[in-house]
């Protein structure tokens, strides 16, 4: 039973947010005279001495006191003997432990937001770096419409703004102070809640006690914002890896973030990017596990709340450990320009600028769709590129086609010429750089 409903193995982490709380509390009942001054400096030290023992693995974590909150309150205990007890005076492990889990998201919050933040900066360095090259758009995997690869990355710095916008909100519902809850009803003792809020810079208060401990909303949404993102994520590691591949070779990836195989000594396997993507499923899942468990609970407290934490640590581990690497493995990454401008050199991509030409020239677009879907059928069926067919015959599909049209088969100047706002013409993604990199300096300040 010990075993099985122990949390000890893995809320030992909460420990520095824990004794940061007890301080606050202590500090909170001294000045309540709840207990005396003498009292409150005494269980302090005695705090700050357990917070070096933590911190130098000195710890004596015992799993017979079930959490890391029961083995700090123990070990104060044996520290100051009865005077350890009145820790605890004015509230209750429920309150205990969301309390913990707010400080210990906060802080993680930023952290992530930090890492999010420099991959959006690698983004646009790299959107710099590779200014000009042109890159094969894609719908359905079938190639549609050249585009600036800077363009086609850029996306993804788009995909992070929206992310960080999101982790953003789930700061903003992390930052309430359930503590003064107690276990369900509040509590008896002249306390003053927002002094403690105060000096654990929490923004806000819980204003209902059953809200504070029977809520998970704040974890829920970080899991949330956590799935959205590795999904972005994963789907930038599934064009690398295609990107890599001999089938594309767009680019190669760092040998420092490629591994070989134990057997084929010519394999280069995108490990990092391929192991990105998987992670995203695990991710998922702790979403989906929380959301089951909070799904049915009446209020207020259930021990099925202690399912919040694995999850969430885990979560937060692989976003911590994922995104640092991901941008190195961008940063280092190189381009083909060869590989690319044969991939681009295919004037079937230019299909709808033709199609344009022909409104142009009077015909509805419908029309213009089906004249130019002939002329590239008959094409293919001859094995050759639309520029290659003479003027005569190109006119047999419609009269304007027999015109010069070598201008709206260069892939250069179709770029160029989408130069609406969000385009991909290079003067439209200039403008996109120029306010990403505004954007990505100024939005923490926003949030």
């Amino acid at each position: 039973m010990l075993h099985f409903t122990a949390s000890l193995p893995y809320d030992r982490r909460l420990a520095s947010c824990d004794i940061r709380g007890s301080i606050a509390h202590v500090e909170m009942l001294a000045d309540r005279s709840v207990i005396n001054a003498e009292e409150a400096e005494l269980i302090i030290k005695g705090l700050e001495e357990i917070r070096a023992e933590v911190q130098e693995g000195r710890f004596p974590y015992d799993l017979e006191f079930e959490d890391i909150h029961m083995n700090i309150e123990k070990r104060l205990i044996e520290k100051l003997g009865p005077l350890g007890g009145k820790l605890h005076t004015a509230r209750s492990r429920n309150d205990q432990v969301t309390l913990d889990t707010h400080l210990y998201m906060k802080e993680e919050i930023r952290i992530i937001d930090q890492f999010l933040q420099q991959l959006q900066a690698t983004i646009i360095n790299l959107a710099d770096r590779f200014e000009g090259v042109l890159i094969p758009g894609y719908t359905h995997l079938q190639r549609a419409q050249p585009v600036l690869l800077s363009h086609h990355l850029l996306a993804y710095f788009w995909m992070l703004v929206r992310d960080r916008e999101r982790l953003a909100g789930v700061l903003v519902r992390t930052d309430l102070m359930p503590l003064g809850a107690g276990a369900i009803a509040g509590t008896g003792y002249d306390i003053d809640r927002e002094q403690v809020a105060e000096k654990l810079s929490f923004s806000r208060l819980y204003e209902n006690s059953i809200d504070a401990v029977s809520d998970r909303d704040y974890i829920i949404e970080f899991l949330s914002f956590s799935a959205l993102l590795m999904m972005h994520l994963s789907r930038l590691c599934e064009e690398l890896i295609m990107w890599s591949s001999a089938e594309f070779g767009f680019i190669e990836l760092d040998d420092a973030y490629t591994t070989g195989s134990s057997m084929m000594p010519q394999k280069k396997n995108p490990d990092l990017a391929e192991l990105a993507r998987g992670k995203t499923g695990r991710v998922y899942g702790s979403l989906f596990s929380m959301l089951t468990v909070m799904k049915g609970l009446p209020l207020a407290y259930n021990k099925d709340m202690q399912e919040d934490k694995e999850g969430l640590f885990d979560t937060v581990d692989t976003l911590k450990n994922l995104l640092p690497i991901l941008s190195e493995m961008l940063d280092t990454m190189s381009i083909d320009r060869v590989r690319l401008k044969e991939a681009v050199d295919d004037d079937y991509l230019c299909a709808t600028d033709l199609a344009d030409y022909l409104v142009r020239q009077g015909t509805n677009f419908r029309d213009a769709h089906y004249a130019v879907g002939e002329f590239i059928a008959f094409c293919r069926r001859e094995g050759i590129r639309l520029r290659e067919l003479d003027p005569e015959k190109r006119s047999r599909f419609h009269p304007a086609l027999a015109g010069d049209i070598a201008d709206l088969l260069d892939p250069v100047k179709v770029v160029n010429a989408r130069c609406s706002r969000g385009g991909t013409a290079p003067s439209a993604v200039k403008k996109q750089l120029e306010l990403a990199r505004r954007l990505s300096g100024n939005q923490k300040k926003q949030q």
